[in-house]
């Protein structure tokens, strides 16, 4: 099957991508990496009347590491911020990438557009739903800046407007005393992922000063859960899985199979998160 026939745009720079979103309303729609949209519509189950080609701007192709924070823009690809060492001062995106799709998948693809498309199995949205991860847009009443608990609104849906554009993703820099861990379990390597966790702790100390667990492929979008009290209780686990797991079953595996899934899966990596934690305490 083929696309249906569509305009294209390539900007030079924000301002007249912001203009051109404007100009095609809910008829447009952005282009970077291409990896998610591409499929889309060759299957026909995205039609945009207009497509607006970002990798000109100037700027949004900058990857920076300061005051705390990483700041990926929106054309940077996926595979550049595996590699790059800045990106080691964000363990939980490093524990991540190399679980997103395969590695030619991932040398098109942008952090930025992963978080765009919002599929609610994806590993992005979930390690920047983990870390409190803020996102700019950009549209024609100005920028706006959103956290990532606020951004996903459902599956393939975010807060984004039609007229509006994601142009960087900012993820906290690891402190001292933070640990990490990331699971999923999948079909194949590169599959969408069943069921997976990305969890968060730090510690002070001998105290756990925060816990937490985001959720992904177990519903329409991350779920993120404080398990501070838990730590130690795996048939707490078991009990929060009934609580976060909506998804129903499919031919992969049913609602039960998922939420038995996460419970190991998050019982498991908060305590490698809190092992990792104590040692950088």
């Amino acid at each position: 099957m083929k696309a249906a026939p569509f305009a294209y745009v390539r900007p030079a720079t924000l301002d007249d991508v912001v203009a051109e979103l404007a100009d095609a309303g809910d008829e447009g729609k952005v282009l970077a990496g291409g990896q998610s949209l591409v499929p889309v519509l060759a299957m026909r189950l995205g039609r945009p009347g207009v497509l607006v080609d970002i990798n000109e701007v100037d700027g949004l192709d900058a990857m920076d590491e300061v005051d705390g924070v990483l700041r990926v823009g929106a054309t940077v690809r996926q595979r550049r911020v595996e590699r790059d060492p800045r990106s080691r001062t964000v363990p939980l995106l490093t524990k991540a990438l190399p679980f997103v799709g395969h590695r030619e998948l991932r040398s098109r693809g942008t952090v930025c557009g992963s978080l765009a498309h919002a599929d609610p199995a994806a590993e992005l949205p979930a390690v920047a739903c983990c870390l409190g991860a803020r996102l700019e847009l950009a549209g024609p009443r100005g920028s706006r800046t959103v956290g990532a608990a606020d951004f996903f609104a459902g599956a393939m849906t975010t807060v984004v407007a039609d007229d509006e554009v994601l142009v960087a993703a900012e993820f906290p820099t690891a402190r001292r005393g933070e640990g990490f861990g990331f699971a999923e379990i999948a079909r194949r390597h590169g599959d969408f992922a069943l069921a997976g966790v990305a969890t968060r702790v730090r510690t002070d100390g001998d105290d756990v000063v925060e816990a937490v667990v985001t959720a992904f492929g177990v519903s329409d979008r991350p779920v993120t859960r404080d398990v501070r009290d838990i730590l130690d209780d795996p048939a707490a686990f078991r009990e929060l899985a009934r609580n976060v797991v909506d998804t129903a079953g499919d031919g992969h595996g049913s609602t039960g199979y998922r939420r038995r899934l996460f419970a190991v899966l998050a019982a498991r990596e908060t305590a490698a998160a809190y092992a990792a934690a104590k040692e950088v305490a």
